[in-house]
């Protein structure tokens, strides 16, 4: 089982905290999406995935037939279905549409908006600030997410255990940090945050943990 992905990807953070969750052994291949014109755009990593974009999940189906997988929320629901213990989704049909909506509001409500190729359009070609641009969508669509999670959070987002909410949730607070949005307005969020990073597999998925992030130099 092959990851390919890219450090600070939120999308590829969600990704390995899946397999990690899942206790399933893989191999990190990195993409590096901003030097030499993006490792995304290189031939042989187009035909495995023609959109152009990480994580890239490549396994191997029980019969030997090889899959290439994009997308972090697909992999999550392959990997559930597969995989299905210990679950990222809930037993009922009811919760499983919450967790379902919290994940779904992050990966299609927010993080599209603030992530590589949008704010360098925002930037380059509309000339306008992008930290403003993000702030904006990621404070937005974190607010809709605290008022989603109050209800039923223990300590993780839906109960007693982590669920593909907390794995859609740890990254975006990241990256809601980087662009300058307070984050402790959010109490419930940064209370399930600081639970997962008690759990080894979120704190050793961190991005800055990674073995493509940049190193300090001494």
């Amino acid at each position: 089982m092959i990851l390919y992905g890219f450090w600070r990807s939120s999308a590829t953070w969600r990704a390995r905290l899946m397999l990690g969750l899942k206790g399933l052994a893989y191999e990190y291949r990195a993409v590096n999406l901003l030097e030499n014109g993006g490792e995304q755009n290189r031939p042989d990593y187009v035909k495995r995935n023609p959109m152009r974009q990480v994580p890239l999940l490549e396994l191997h189906e029980e019969d030997g037939t090889l899959l290439h997988i994009g997308q972090s929320l697909v992999i999550a629901e392959y990997l559930e279905e597969r995989f299905p213990l210990p679950r990222l989704l809930p037993v009922g049909r009811a919760e499983r549409a919450r967790v379902r909506q919290i994940a779904e509001t992050i990966n299609s409500g927010i993080q599209p908006l603030a992530n590589t190729a949008v704010r360098l359009y925002v930037r380059d070609v509309l000339g306008t600030d992008e930290n403003a641009w993000c702030r904006h969508w990621i404070g937005g669509g974190l607010t809709a997410v605290e008022a989603m999670v109050q209800s039923n959070a223990g300590p993780f987002a839906f109960g007693d255990a982590p669920t593909l909410a907390d794995v859609c949730i740890v990254p975006q607070l990241f990256h809601a940090r980087r662009f300058g949005v307070d984050t402790d307005a959010f109490k419930t969020l940064s209370r399930i945050e600081k639970a997962c990073y008690e759990l080894d597999v979120f704190a050793r998925a961190h991005a800055e943990l990674q073995p493509d992030a940049p190193r300090a130099t001494p």
